[in-house]
């Protein structure tokens, strides 16, 4: 196995990216998008450097790369939802260095799994997404994660009511609070409606207009690959992710239509931080390759 430093450009911009490459690599590779929290191509807690390694020693060619404005990359941070030129990009140059590869799974977390989304269905390489806790954030999906998971959860757990008991708790405050979130959480409705499929070809990027959940269930609707999920149980974004589905027909027709392998780990973090939930997490995913 090797590690190489590549650099390359998107739009005249230099990126950087490393290439981890087995000594006989298959034809499917993995290319890790990096979320657009504080993190570069190592990721939190380093786990796409150690995934990568994972992957590779399976015979797996890997690359993982500085979108523009992140990490080593010159040039302006441009968000998640601008990145497509960059994945492309970062896909181009892993064929080039990886001759072997006939096709690519994105792996991603957080909106790093919502900027695949975008993208992966207009480029016949990408075979497979890998979606950790996606990023589908909107004003009212977050007050109901917060009411349904941090408010329940908190009334079960005993310094709650060490506080309450010692007259420290201000149930003025606490009610205002809740109020003012399901106000919040009744601003928008769930997705229901079917998405549209019709006049968008390969390779035409995706509008940015709308309501985030909505054009990301675009994305899910025109992938044809195989998909894995997996969702954090101590993690609000995770948590808003599942409240979405729960509540949309139209999601969940998807992800009964489509090739989805779902898993979920109820103790890990957002970045699955520890190495027992990052290896269970590169675990599943070897195995999720290894069957398609």
């Amino acid at each position: 196995m090797t590690e190489t430093a590549i650099s390359f450009s998107c739009g005249g911009v230099p990126l950087v990216g490393v290439l981890h490459k087995p000594e006989q690599a298959q034809q499917r590779g993995v290319l890790f998008v990096v979320g657009g929290g504080p993190q570069f191509r190592c990721g939190g807690a380093r786990q796409l450097t150690l995934w990568s390694r994972a992957l590779c020693e399976q015979g797996y060619p890997v690359f993982r790369f500085d979108y523009r404005g992140m990490g080593d990359a010159h040039g302006d941070f441009v968000g998640f939802e601008g990145v497509d030129d960059d994945i492309k990009t970062a896909i181009d140059q892993f064929f080039v260095a990886c001759p072997e590869l006939k096709e690519v799974v994105l792996w991603g977390e957080c909106d790093a799994s919502s900027a695949i989304l975008f993208y992966a269905f207009r480029d016949p390489r990408v075979k497979g997404m890998v979606l950790l806790n996606p990023w589908v954030r909107t004003q009212a999906g977050e007050a109901k994660a917060i009411l349904r998971f941090y408010y329940l959860q908190r009334i079960m757990q005993p310094s709650f009511w060490k506080k309450v008991l010692s007259f420290r708790f201000n149930p003025f405050a606490s009610a205002w609070s809740a109020l003012k979130l399901i106000l919040a959480s009744r601003a928008t409705k769930p997705t229901t409606s079917r998405p549209q499929t019709t006049g968008n070809g390969l390779g035409v990027a995706m509008s940015r207009e709308g309501a985030l959940p909505d054009r990301l269930l675009q994305g899910l609707t025109r992938f044809n690959g195989a998909v894995l999920l997996v969702l954090s149980g101590r993690d609000l974004i995770a948590r808003e992710f599942d409240a979405l589905i729960s509540s949309s027909d139209a999601w969940q027709e998807q992800l009964r239509l489509k090739a989805v392998t779902r898993h979920d780990l109820p103790e890990a973090d957002h970045t699955f931080s520890s190495a027992l939930h990052r290896n269970q997490v590169v675990g599943w995913g070897l195995d999720w390759l290894g069957k398609w």
